[in-house]
């Protein structure tokens, strides 16, 4: 693929030129895939031992909180180097760093001396490890991947997620059963050799920008002016900046609704842990239809379209929720199973957009930023809304964010910037 050097102002569509794409991506994507499975259970299985040793609240939000951490606060910052560094190689690093790190866990396991400030250690890692590999591996897909694909891809992606989601806990809780531990960390570090082998094989093409600076093309810029180019690039596109706001909103609004779940189900629904994990399990199944749906059929022709729709079904899903009455939990199954179908197509599209619109060259730095301000409003969210419930009533949260949630998206079919994304209508930045 011939390689130029890029000005900011025009983010090229790039795609693979071969037509053997395929067989290279996703013999890269199912390494990836299987190593995913293997975070699962181990995320389960440390959840559990977690539990197990401490039956303290306090200890599993700790946890969360580690895990969600580096994201937050490290993820802009690996971005640039994402966007500096050979890709492929950090997702190597990455994978194996993570491997090596639950190894050691393993050690003290199988030694009887694993405490809970070790889980954390671990944790903490895993996080800070996968905010360079998923940058990474998102801005190599659209070099590697047909942008005619990308939307499928995605699809397919949050078909995998459903699938996970809803193996992965009866999987885990079979293998807490039968294995120790420490037996369930080796197969993590199984399948993170399973995804790093693909990696030493599969060419990944660099960004423009890195060939031009390495042929002496383009003059090197430092670590500080690539990180502040990365801001500059999202604050002059206005599109770009919009939809990130909005995403960080939609984020706000609908997380408590997971988290607030069993005890929707338990004080409003009267049901119990049987009927949650119905509810869960439809979620997944919702998932995988919509992931399936969205593989085959690709979406309306402009993507943003397809993904504010699907925003909206999300609103009608939460408000929906929010308003059963007491013996509803039949229709609660119906709702979440019509939100799991929703969520992929709010965001698969939404995927898309971000990869076939942003530059090649500086997709590490926008990805990082924009999975550090969604992750960021998680624990935000948690902290405001269960007071709130707790104040104003457990259905709250669900009919209020799934109102704003749609007259939210509703105004975003007004926002010329936000419905013109796909245009690449970015303003020119200048040069550092």
């Amino acid at each position: 693929m011939e390689q130029q050097p890029l000005s900011v102002s025009n983010a090229p569509k790039t795609a693979p030129q071969s037509n053997r794409w395929a067989a290279k991506f996703f013999t890269l994507w199912g390494g990836q895939a299987i190593s995913l499975v293997g975070s699962a259970l181990v995320q389960f299985a440390l959840v559990w031992w977690l539990t197990s040793q401490t039956g303290s609240a306090t200890v599993l939000a700790t946890a969360s909180l580690v895990a969600l951490l580096p994201n937050i606060i490290l993820g802009p910052f690996a971005g640039a180097l994402v966007d500096r560094w050979n890709r492929r190689l950090i997702m190597i690093f990455a994978d194996a760093s993570i491997a090596l790190a639950t190894l050691g866990l393993l050690l003290l396991f199988a030694l009887g001396r694993a405490q809970p400030v070790h889980v954390y250690v671990i944790l903490a890692i895993r996080s800070l490890g996968s905010a360079f590999h998923a940058p990474a591996m998102m801005a190599s897909t659209s070099l590697m991947v047909p942008q005619s694909f990308l939307t499928r891809l995605a699809g397919m992606n949050q078909t995998l997620d459903g699938i996970i989601n809803i193996l992965a806990p009866p999987l885990g809780a079979l293998l807490v059963s039968r294995l120790p531990t420490a037996g369930i960390l080796a197969i993590d570090i199984a399948t993170a050799l399973v995804a790093i082998i693909p990696l030493a094989f599969v060419a990944i093409p660099n960004p423009p920008r890195q060939a031009a600076q390495a042929s002496g093309a383009e003059i090197k810029t430092s670590y500080w002016q690539d990180l502040g180019a990365g801001f500059g690039y999202v604050r002059h596109w206005p599109g770009l900046l919009g939809l990130i706001l909005l995403a960080m909103m939609l984020n706000f609004l609908l997380v408590p609704a997971s988290s607030l779940l069993p005890l929707l189900i338990t004080r409003e629904l009267h049901g119990g842990p049987s009927e949650l994990a119905w509810a869960e399990t439809l979620l997944g199944v919702g998932t995988i239809l919509g992931g399936i749906l969205l593989s085959a059929w690709g979406g309306f022709r402009r993507k943003i379209i397809t993904s504010l729709t699907g925003v909206i079904g999300l609103g009608i899903g939460i408000l929906v929720t929010g308003l059963l009455p007491a013996q509803g939990l039949r229709l609660l199954y119906l709702a979440y199973l019509w939100i799991g179908v929703s969520s992929v197509i709010a965001n698969g599209p939404l995927t898309a957009i971000f990869q076939s619109t942003i530059q090649p060259d500086m997709q590490g730095r926008v990805l990082s930023l924009i999975r550090a301000g969604a992750t960021a409003m998680m624990p935000l969210s948690l902290l405001i809304a269960g007071p709130l419930s707790d104040a104003l009533g457990m259905r709250t949260w669900y009919v209020g964010g799934g109102i704003a949630c749609i007259l939210v998206t509703l105004l975003a079919f007004f926002v010329r910037p936000i419905m013109r994304i796909e245009e690449n209508q970015q303003q020119p930045v200048a040069e550092a």
